[in-house]
């Protein structure tokens, strides 16, 4: 369970620290201020609330999310969500992204659910290792100081009122991450109010902080019901006019952009009640911040006023002319503005310009025509202002944040009168800085990333590459009116998308394959031959010139070159070049190496550069592009691994590189989709296999059941890697025999022990004899989804547990039927495979070698 490492998803990430990203309180995640007159009306009711709480636990969909657009909603309390992890360590419904690039997914669908709910997004740097039976083993793998010393950075910051945990520290909140997350929350309450705890943090621009109350919410949900009648509780299913919807309703929206985790919900309707009790502090009796100040005599008698002027725009609000508020909003602000620094200060002051913003019906926009730029190249992009109300706006000048632009403009702006205003610029930047900050140190553990900028931690995101400040003057105050520079275009079926801008390296590698099976051996005892690797340099250069190019191969430990090749006179006429090298040119030394890297010394009229990596991009429609570095790293598999047949067939599921696996192994692999999913077609077929979830994400495995068991009646041999529930709870058609998929059922723990319960079956003896060595090196966990209430006639021949638990049998069953044979695999092949470990390759090829009667 714990030994993630990046191998798991063969690459390694490299990149210097940001400098210039600052911790900033989030107000709203909506760019460029856009708000209709409702909204405008609901954010001058909630400055006049002065009260904050932040909501604890571990993972990306562990938030309570019909709870928290209440709070920030209905109760108007500045409501936030520390997550302990990013949910590195989960399964992908919706693409083969594992670990941390999962992680980057479950972020941006955490910001993209805050967009909806309305409250504010943080994390710890602990990274999520895959599932964990225990708050101990979850503390330990964690480094737990540094974790709670996050924590406790996020409320120094934030100063939350109340906190509330989703989970109690025991057995009954379900997952070991889940547990250790309440006890974090109880241990971050008291320290984050100790001078004597962190005190570094305190030399780092905050103060201690003692929240009022520590509470539980409780729940009923995964077999547990924790609520009961004597428990503090509120009903927060009601009912928002100015939303026009419920909480509910809301909190389905926001729940359903888990998407990676298939999290998909209704909008509910009715009464939904929250149960609450106290860990710490004293109790609640008629709100959850009973006791604390909510109104602005909290912060003095400077204060004094401010309620009234609020009140005061608010009864005056004309929802068909925000504009008019505008005087009334200015006054606030300035009202603000005079008080002594402090967090509502700054908050709420945040509140009120991006309130200006909407009523002056300002839209500011800074955008460019490609995704990209290469660093120290020029930068052209357009910034857009248009004053779509009858304010007076003047637009003082635009300049570029941390950049030496600065252009005055003076300009009084007309009523819905674009102005578009070219600037070029080459940006003086931290290399790569588009990089996810978490990711900038390589000295991450298996549990911890390395974040040691208190300027970034707890954040959920980097600062944009670039951005523009509006600096505008209305009702005699200049505002600095902030926005990204974004990549801006319009998609024939999308309409205008936008995505974030990044600037990438002049040059790039891309390594090729990551595994390299280099002793596979065919039933006639011929080896195959091995896959050479494919080493490219791409040119992002806008101006091709001629290059030369020396490439390395190196072992990752030590560096010690094993391969070098030198390539003259490149990017002439292509943008890249690629070399083909096979591995027997180094193969003896590489065998007694760790990991392979590559890397690449171009020299060219600017001199001699080296590079290691690779941009990467991650797309879904729910989320806004992702782009990182990564460098390639090559394992190469030298244990012999004898297969036997030739034509595979393969069904897709959620995303896993079982495809390439087969391929490495000398396989020929045909897609089986809808239209193909035929007893003629599958008839063809060897195997056939389907890839992790397939039955979850296929809608024509329902129907096409017949046909796969014909096909394993008639000779075949079916191989299906684990699946879920339905949505209904019940296990899909799969098997020729009942048998069930538990969630609850798995194997965490990657060196538990394997039993063999039947050793002489052919899936452990035929073609390769798999020993206990074959389970060596596995990473995060043994098995997942196991199959429960298994029918007699399928044989278990392996047994497993974790520590302390008892022995369980299905994470791989089997079975004869008619001439073939079919196999229901919960062993965590989809992770073993892409890291490399030869035991899953063997086990791989004696599923599909299963002999057929």
């Amino acid at each position: 369970m714990k030994k993630c490492y990046f191998f798991a998803l063969l690459f390694f990430v490299v990149l210097l620290i940001s400098s210039n990203a600052v911790w900033s309180q989030q107000v709203s995640h909506n760019n460029g201020g856009v708000m209709s007159s409702a909204t405008i009306l609901q954010s001058l009711r909630k400055l006049q609330v002065l009260g904050s709480v932040l909501y604890i636990a571990a993972h990306p969909d562990d938030e309570n999310n019909s709870f928290l657009p209440y709070l920030a909603k209905e109760k108007m309390y500045r409501t936030g969500y520390l997550s302990l992890t990013r949910g590195d360590g989960g399964q992908n419904l919706i693409g083969p992204e594992q670990g941390i690039e999962l992680g980057m997914i479950r972020t941006k669908e955490l910001l993209a659910a805050r967009e909806i709910d309305g409250a504010e997004q943080y994390f710890t740097s602990a990274y999520e290792f895959g599932f964990s039976k225990s708050m101990d083993e979850a503390l330990q793998v964690w480094d737990r100081k540094k974790v709670l010393a996050d924590a406790v950075w996020v409320i120094r910051n934030y100063k939350p009122d109340v906190i509330i945990a989703r989970f109690p520290p025991d057995a009954r909140a379900g997952h070991g991450h889940h547990s250790a997350s309440a006890q974090i929350a109880r241990e971050a309450f008291i320290a984050a109010a100790d001078p004597g705890q962190f005190p570094e943090q305190l030399t780092n621009g905050v103060t201690i902080w003692q929240a009022k109350r520590l509470l539980w919410n409780t729940f009923n949900f995964g077999g547990a019901n924790t609520t009961s009648n004597d428990q503090f509780k509120i009903d927060v299913g009601v009912y928002n006019a100015l939303e026009g919807k419920s909480y509910g309703e809301i909190g389905g929206e926001a729940r359903s952009m888990h998407k990676s985790q298939g999290e998909g919900r209704p909008r509910r309707k009715g009464e939904i009640l929250e149960y609450f009790t106290t860990i710490l502090g004293d109790a609640p009796t008629q709100s959850l911040l009973d006791g604390v100040t909510l109104d602005w005599t909290r912060l003095g008698e400077n204060a004094n006023g401010i309620s009234a002027s609020i009140d005061a725009t608010i009864a005056a609000y004309n929802p068909l002319q925000p504009a008019l508020s505008l005087p009334s909003l200015v006054g606030i602000y300035k009202q603000i503005k005079s008080l002594p620094e402090s967090v509502w200060k700054s908050y709420k002051l945040q509140a009120v310009q991006q309130i200006i913003e909407a009523a002056a019906g300002l839209s500011l926009e800074a955008f460019t025509v490609s995704e990209k730029a290469v660093q120290g190249d020029t930068v052209s992009f357009t910034c857009a202002i248009n004053n779509r109300s009858t304010a007076s706006v003047t637009l003082e000048n635009i300049v570029v944040t941390n950049q030496s632009f600065n252009k005055q403009v003076g300009q009084q702006l007309v009523q819905n009168k674009n102005y578009n205003f070219a600037v070029s610029l080459i940006p003086v930047i931290t290399k790569n800085q588009f990089q996810p900050y978490w990711l900038q140190d390589p000295k991450k553990t298996d549990g911890m990333f390395e974040v040691s900028n208190y300027q970034v931690l707890g954040k959920a995101w980097n600062e944009p590459t670039l951005s523009v400040q509006f600096n505008c003057r209305i009702e005699g105050v200049v505002f600095t009116m902030t926005r990204p520079v974004q990549y801006k275009y319009v998609d024939l079926v999308k309409g205008e998308c936008v995505e974030p801008f990044i600037l990438i390296p002049p040059y790039e590698l891309v390594v090729k394959p990551t595994v390299v099976l280099t002793n596979v051996i065919s039933e006639k005892g011929k080896k195959h031959q091995v896959s050479p690797l494919q080493l490219t340099v791409l040119s992002n250069q806008v101006k091709r010139g001629e290059a030369r190019v020396a490439y390395s191969i190196l072992d990752q430990k030590t560096a010690k070159v094993l391969y070098q090749q030198n390539v003259d006179s490149v990017f002439k006429s292509s943008k890249t070049n690629t070399i083909v090298v096979p591995v027997t040119s180094f193969y003896n030394e590489a065998k007694q190496a760790g990991p392979l890297h590559a890397s690449v010394d171009v020299t060219n009229n600017t001199g001699t550069q080296t590079y290691t990596e690779h941009v990467q991009k991650i797309t879904y429609d729910h989320i806004p592009n992702t782009h990182y570095l990564i460098q390639d790293l090559v394992k190469l598999v030298d244990a012999p691994i004898r297969v036997k047949g030739n034509r595979i067939g393969y069904i897709a599921g959620s995303g896993d590189f079982t495809e390439e696996a087969l391929v490495q192994l000398g396989y020929r692999v045909e897609k089986i989709t809808a239209a193909n999913c035929t007893p003629e077609f599958l008839a063809g077929f060897d195997a056939v296999v389907t890839g992790v979830r397939a039955y979850n994400v296929n809608g024509f495995l329902n129907d096409g059941y017949q046909a796969l068991l014909q096909y394993v009646e008639k000779g075949g041999n079916l191989i299906v890697q684990y699946n879920r529930t339905g949505t209904n709870g019940l296990t899909p058609p799969i098997g020729p025999y009942p048998f069930t998929i538990s969630g609850g059922s798995r194997v965490t723990e990657e060196n538990a022990e394997v039993v063999f319960e039947v050793p002489t079956h052919p899936v452990l003896q035929t073609p390769n004899v798999i020993t206990a060595s074959d389970f060596e090196g596995w990473i995060q966990e043994r098995s997942t989804y196991q199959a429960t209430a298994i029918d007699a006639r399928y044989v278990t021949p392996l047994s497993m547990h974790d520590k302390n638990e008892k022995s369980s049998n299905g994470s791989l069953i089997t079975c004869s039927y008619g001439k073939g044979n079919f196999a229901y695999v919960s062993l965590a092949l989809f992770r073993q495979l892409p890291a490399g470990v030869s035991g899953a390759y063997k086990l791989l090829a004696n599923l599909i070698a299963l002999p057929k009667r």
